[in-house]
């Protein structure tokens, strides 16, 4: 992990150092990685969505840039549109979803970093949700059962 910000550019459609992953079907590309916070972009298909889960050591924010996103924070559900900020404080269930029938994307990043990006690494290309899951909880993000995102 590095230690203090490097300044510069990451540009639009790309990640850091040129680096993707593709996490259950969605794309996340690193946007700055330091000790103090992990930015990343997602990109939402019409359907896509992460599960209601708790970060318990980190706060965690999105910046929707374009589409909406249906959000479930701490059992209430609300829309956030493109230029919307999403604050969502560590230990609070939170889930996002693209119920609409367009794509989404958006800024997230979480402070402090923590195990996060070590995590997205893990999970690039899996396709198995029940490790998915599992890595998470070892990496710091807990999955609720899947009643919490009804």
């Amino acid at each position: 992990m590095t230690k203090a910000l490097d300044g510069g550019i990451t540009p639009n459609g790309s990640g850091f150092e040129d680096v993707s992953w593709n996490i259950l079907g969605q794309i996340y590309y690193p946007k700055a990685v330091c000790e103090s916070t992990f930015a990343f972009e997602t990109n939402s298909e019409p359907g896509q969505y992460v599960p209601v889960h708790i970060h318990p050591t980190q706060d965690e924010f999105i910046l929707v840039q374009e589409g909406e996103l249906d959000l479930k924070l701490d059992g209430k559900w609300s829309k956030a549109k493109a230029g919307d900020l999403v604050r969502m404080p560590r230990g609070v269930p939170h889930g996002y979803f693209n119920k609409s029938d367009k794509p989404a994307r958006a800024l997230f990043w979480v402070s402090p970093a923590g195990k996060l990006k070590d995590l997205f690494v893990e999970l690039d290309a899996l396709t198995d949700v029940e490790t998915v899951v599992r890595l998470s909880a070892e990496h710091d993000v807990e999955f609720l059962p899947p009643d919490a995102n009804a």
